[in-house]
């Protein structure tokens, strides 16, 4: 995601509507958005639709179960399970893949890494090539500029950048006890006065809060660009504690071209998260700068590269 889109961000969040819908959603009143609609591919290639911008919910109050069946799971009982979902969506997004990676945050130590930890992370010049030997998750983080990563970061208990005023850009936080939370921009001032946050950066614009959508992702002309579609990476906290990553990758030519900014929209993007279950999410910096490692409970490595280096990674390892 350009920076450059960052003005619109200070359009806010705003309540939507009430009117009931399927799966237990809020519809969300005279939203406008481009028409698209997304469908999961389950056994056997059948497909199901499950979301149209048309109908989209405003509130997500629950996971989808056509979708929690639809992914296929790897070591499902691990500290970082790992899982594989297939999408049908509209224009690029007809064959998109996602890859899940479901985190216990009482089973691992989340960190920052890149660049000098005591200084702000100025250069792009981490991959998740770099990741310790010892991580079983690394993924990028935040948002960055010309100037390095995009507001508030804390490394080891140290702020090293202050945050950024905006109401969709929310924090990432990690307390001294090693649970995440994602902070509203409104009380990362708040979240900074305890004294216990041990991790923390910040990224736009926010998916979900409190499993809302927020408005400027359910109506055009609120300063998000709601039909851009591209590469997408995204995390979220989901009931319990637990922790979702999602990153979509083209899955056209069998995957041959999966590197292609092709893709979901912002809008889109938040529903997935919605129906895979999640409460709060963010979204970072996808495009060809999303990127996702995952080492599995046989040691082996998987792999799902960018084609930039950024400022700042996030890792786990295992206690």
């Amino acid at each position: 995601m350009r920076v450059a889109l960052w003005a619109a961000l200070g359009a806010g969040v705003v309540a939507g509507g009430a009117a009931m819908v399927r799966a237990g959603t809020t519809r969300a009143r005279d939203a406008s958005l481009p028409a698209s609609s997304l469908r999961v591919v389950g056994e056997g290639g059948a497909t199901t639709e499950w979301w149209r911008s048309a109908d989209a919910p405003a509130r997500w109050r629950a996971g989808l179960p056509a979708l929690a069946r639809a992914v296929r799971w790897h070591d499902d009982g691990a500290a970082v399970a790992w899982g594989e979902l297939s999408l049908e969506g509209t224009g690029e997004a007809k064959h998109t893949g996602v890859i899940l990676a479901r985190i216990d945050p009482g089973r691992v130590t989340l960190r920052l890494v890149g660049g000098d930890a005591d200084l702000p992370p100025l250069e792009a010049r981490w991959t998740i090539g770099d990741a310790p030997d010892d991580a079983v998750l690394a993924l990028n983080a935040g948002q960055f500029d010309v100037g390095g990563a995009w507001g508030w970061v804390v490394r080891g208990g140290r702020e090293v950048q202050a945050a950024r005023p905006a109401p969709l850009a929310p924090a990432v936080v990690i307390d001294d006890e090693g649970r995440l939370a994602i902070v509203a921009a409104a009380r990362i001032d708040s979240a900074r006065s305890t004294g216990r946050v041990r991790e923390a950066f910040q990224s736009y614009p926010a998916l979900l809060a409190g499993g809302e959508v927020p408005l400027p992702l359910r109506a055009g002309g609120l300063g998000v660009d709601v039909a851009h579609r591209d590469a997408r990476l995204a995390l979220c906290t989901l009931p319990g504690g637990r922790v979702l990553v999602a990153l979509t990758r083209f899955e056209g030519l069998g995957g041959a071209l999966e590197l292609l900014p092709f893709g979901l929209t912002t809008p889109e993007m938040a529903a997935l998260m919605g129906a895979l279950g999640c409460r709060d999410a963010v979204l970072l910096d996808g495009g060809v700068s999303g990127q996702l490692a995952i080492r599995d409970a046989r040691g082996e490595r998987h792999v799902w590269p960018g084609m930039r280096r950024v400022p700042l990674g996030l890792v786990a390892a295992e206690h």
